[in-house]
């Protein structure tokens, strides 16, 4: 999937979140720091990709997806896995409340939606034609549908024509019921 498909696909599971768990006010802080951690989230599983938007915005951020491509044995590896996941959610209820203020920001909100922007990654990565090695380090590579014939191709007509907007119809849907 490219880079804006799964910007979409994070937002819309957050917005579902945010429609199906009521968690009160959350003030404009918190809110963007939301958004932020959820694209961040969305884009993470690409970290060992030098293309990597995350890479664009820092300097010598090629540089530093290359190691990481090497790091991690190609593309599509551990980032790519439950073990992966599990790893990186660690981090992020270690980490983030290390570097925000309690009481300016919510940090579990900030955590969910990181988590949401990675699993949507995942899910949606689920359904290109490579599929996910979820098992890693096993190689099995898992894919809905289980035929890869069946599995779409990341940035062809199917992902640019029916899973984006798709998604962005979805958007638009949760933010209607949530706001208006």
């Amino acid at each position: 999937m490219t880079s804006r498909t799964h910007e979409a696909g994070a937002v819309a599971l957050m917005l579902v979140g945010a429609v199906l768990i009521p968690i009160g006010a959350v003030n404009p802080t918190t809110g963007i720091g939301a958004l932020v951690a959820n694209l961040i989230g969305s884009l993470l599983p690409d970290i060992d990709q030098a293309s990597n938007r995350l890479w664009d915005m820092i300097p010598g951020g090629n540089f530093f997806g290359k190691g990481l491509r090497r790091l991690f044995l190609g593309h599509r590896t551990i980032t790519h896995s439950i073990i992966g996941a599990i790893i990186v959610y660690k981090l992020v209820t270690w980490g983030l409340p290390q570097l925000f203020n309690q009481s300016i920001i919510n940090t579990q909100i900030l955590i969910y939606s990181l988590m949401a922007g990675y699993l949507s990654h995942l899910a949606l990565d689920l359904i290109t034609e490579d599929g996910l090695p979820l098992l890693f380090p096993l190689k099995t590579k898992f894919g809905i549908p289980p035929f890869r014939i069946f599995r779409i191709k990341s940035g062809g007509g199917v992902e640019k024509w029916i899973v984006f907007p798709i998604l962005i119809l979805l958007i638009g849907w949760m933010v209607v019921i949530k706001w208006l």
